[in-house]
């Protein structure tokens, strides 16, 4: 399985990829629509792979074409206010400058939902999701 299921990065940040099965090749196949599609085998024992998205993108599928169970999905912003929920769904983004913004969170089988919120310098906000599926 890819580890982290999910993960956020910005555009142009490079992803370390590797391969911790010390037996098993394994693919890694990004399938954007924004930015350039690659693919690539991930042999055991072999060097990590640095790669890069140029362009904001939110949700990139990524699967192992030898592994048809193996997905992963990326989010690209431009900017680093992002955050993956733990596993009890809670997730904090931490340094927002003063203004008003939408927050969008994203599930990969029931979609999106988003709300306004309005952060003044220091402030503390606390926003409740329910996607609907």
């Amino acid at each position: 399985m890819y580890s982290p299921h999910v993960i956020g990065a910005m555009a142009g940040q490079n992803l370390d990829i590797k391969n911790a099965d010390a037996t098993i090749n394994h693919n890694i196949h990004p399938l954007p629509t924004v930015n350039a599609e690659w693919n690539e085998s991930q042999p055991p024992g072999s060097p990590d792979k640095t790669q890069s998205f140029p362009r904001p993108e939110v949700m990139i599928p990524v699967k192992c074409n030898i592994h048809p169970w193996m997905r992963a999905y990326i989010g690209v912003v431009s900017h680093p206010f992002f955050a993956v929920t733990g596993d009890d769904g809670t997730f904090t983004i931490k340094g927002l400058p003063p203004g008003t913004y939408t927050i969008e969170v994203w599930q990969e089988k029931y979609g999106t939902s988003d709300q306004d919120v309005t952060v003044g310098a220091k402030d503390s906000k606390t926003l409740d999701f329910t996607i609907k599926g």
